[in-house]
């Protein structure tokens, strides 16, 4: 019986490369990431990120 494809198999597998060290730079880089796209609000970084927060998803108007 082959088994699924699913998300826990998928973070078991890739459990050996992601050391803690990884693990915190992923999340402080998504945390950077975020806060500039959600929060810098001056008009020429607003601009500047325009088409990057369309390309996200992200509805800044």
């Amino acid at each position: 019986m082959a088994t699924a494809n699913t998300v826990h198999g998928r973070i078991e597998s890739a459990r050996p490369a992601l050391t803690t060290p990884r693990v915190a730079l992923g999340l402080a880089l998504l945390a950077i990431v975020g806060f500039t796209l959600l929060f810098v609000q001056e008009p020429l970084v607003h601009d500047s990120l325009h088409n990057a927060r369309h390309a996200a998803g992200i509805t800044c108007h």
